[in-house]
């Protein structure tokens, strides 16, 4: 115990809450691998908590006055995290068959700790990284107690870090995922209804706690009750420090999980301010998290603004690129054979993450750029600027040599009418375009012609 002790007066001295939380990993750190074996081998049941005071005394320096209250809830903290220690060396014993639920019930006494102490006012606002590790810790049991419980087999360790692949949901049963999440609900409650002083409150740990219960309800499917969540934060605002107060991690992660809900709830133009703004801030060599940011970005911004990821951008995340190349290089060339077919290849990924029906309404801009050839294919006047006026059965052979196969490219359009036959469909689907101001112009059904805007026929393509 003595170790484990002076870890925690070191961190008290240098006023240190990373320090002071590392004390209560459940993860050896590199330099001390057996870190765990050695603290749960120092001590047993019959004396843990004598052992933890007696050192946590000991050690103390004399020169600084400890309360009581502290030390005697620190000793909980320990006793309990000294009984988790066991229950995991158990679960990673490689001749015993993994626990992972008793590992969580051990760890959730770790958590339940740690909030007695936060409610009890004895831990200081300082010690937070303390709250936010027995909670990040705690929903990555339960997530592989679940996955034991429905005897999924596969790899037992488990990674608490970063923003995570969560969106896709968990539609298994999630029994100790979701007694997780009410555990964390508590620690949000205990950092939103603070009423200390700014300085000292418990209120700057209020968004790594929203983050972890946004991550917890993503994994269940309940993203619905993560707008619970807002609506506290937004009552909350006249007493709470502004987002930008935060730390820049807390503040990246908080404003990709808005987007993703706005993204979900199609409101596009909120869902691109927040994800734009997570995207800039992240760090550039947190290349997983700008992958998942960028997931939900590249569909918003094909609707808000017709954008296309570069090239060059999807060459610096190959998984994005593999998600999202092909799409791209459909709508670029305006063949929607290639939209389609790359649309259903992806079709499992893209419902996974969410995504498939926004990026199912990407085909209305690759259909734009179709029928953007088709008008820069077209002969020039006499003043030698485009002709605005195109035959609808024009934009039906090209519609039908875009659904072929073909690309489009070097299009020499001279229509004869063998297309016809399905004008008053095409007619139809640039009416869609002009509604959706992906076009500007009108159809004349009387001469069986479009007639385009002189002045940007074609918003936002630059012709």
């Amino acid at each position: 115990m003595e170790v484990l002790c002076r870890e925690y007066w070191h961190a008290n001295q240098e006023g240190s809450g990373p320090l002071l939380a590392a004390t209560i990993s459940p993860i050896a750190p590199p330099n001390y691998l057996n870190r765990l074996d050695a603290i749960y081998g120092d001590t047993n049941a019959a004396s843990i908590s004598r052992d933890i005071s007696y050192s946590l005394t000991k050690t103390a320096n004399a020169a600084i006055q400890y309360p009581n209250p502290e030390i005697n809830s620190w000793t909980e903290i320990y006793s309990a995290y000294w009984y988790a220690i066991g229950a995991i060396l158990a679960a990673e014993h490689p001749t015993t068959k993994p626990d992972w639920t008793k590992v969580y019930e051990a760890w959730k006494d770790v958590a339940n700790t740690v909030i007695k102490g936060y409610s009890g006012g004895v831990l200081e606002a300082w010690t937070l990284p303390v709250l936010y590790t027995a909670g990040k810790h705690l929903r990555a049991f339960a997530i592989k107690a679940d996955e034991n419980a429905r005897a999924s087999g596969g790899d037992t360790s488990f990674n608490a870090g970063g923003l995570q692949e969560d969106i896709a949901g968990d539609f298994g049963k999630n029994e100790k995922l979701e007694d997780a999440a009410r555990v964390i609900n508590r620690m949000f409650t205990l950092c939103i209804s603070d009423r200390a002083p700014l300085e000292e409150s418990r209120k700057w740990g209020l968004y790594y706690t929203t983050n972890l219960l946004f991550k917890t309800y993503f994994k269940l499917n309940s993203i619905g009750l993560s707008k619970n969540i807002l609506r506290a934060l937004s009552a909350s605002k006249t007493d709470t420090p502004t987002l930008e107060a935060f730390p820049r991690s807390h503040i990246v992660t908080f404003k990709y999980y808005v987007g993703v809900i706005q993204f979900l709830e199609e409101d596009y133009a909120q869902a691109e301010e927040n994800l734009t703004s997570a995207w800039h801030m992240c760090h550039r060599s947190a290349t997983r998290n700008i992958e998942l940011i960028l997931t939900y970005l590249i569909p918003t911004l094909l609707l808000t603004r017709q954008q296309l990821p570069s090239s060059r951008l999807l060459s610096l995340y190959p998984s994005l690129g593999s998600l999202f190349a092909p799409l791209t290089l459909a709508i670029r060339i305006g063949s929607l054979s290639a939209f389609d077919t790359a649309l259903a290849e992806g079709e499992h990924e893209f419902v996974k993450r969410r995504i498939y029906l926004t990026l199912e309404r990407g085909r209305d801009i690759c259909l734009r750029n179709l029928l953007r050839k088709v008008y820069l294919a077209g002969d020039l006047d006499e003043e030698g600027k485009r002709n605005t006026r195109i035959y609808v059965k024009d934009f039906a052979a090209a519609i039908r040599l875009g659904e072929s196969g073909a690309s489009g490219e070097g299009m020499d359009v001279e229509m004869d009418g063998s297309a016809g036959e399905n004008n008053d469909e095409v007619e139809c689907l640039v009416a869609n375009m002009i509604y959706k101001n992906l076009m500007k112009g009108y159809i004349s059904r009387e001469r069986g012609i479009v007639v385009l805007s002189k002045n940007g026929a074609f918003p936002g393509t630059g012709i």
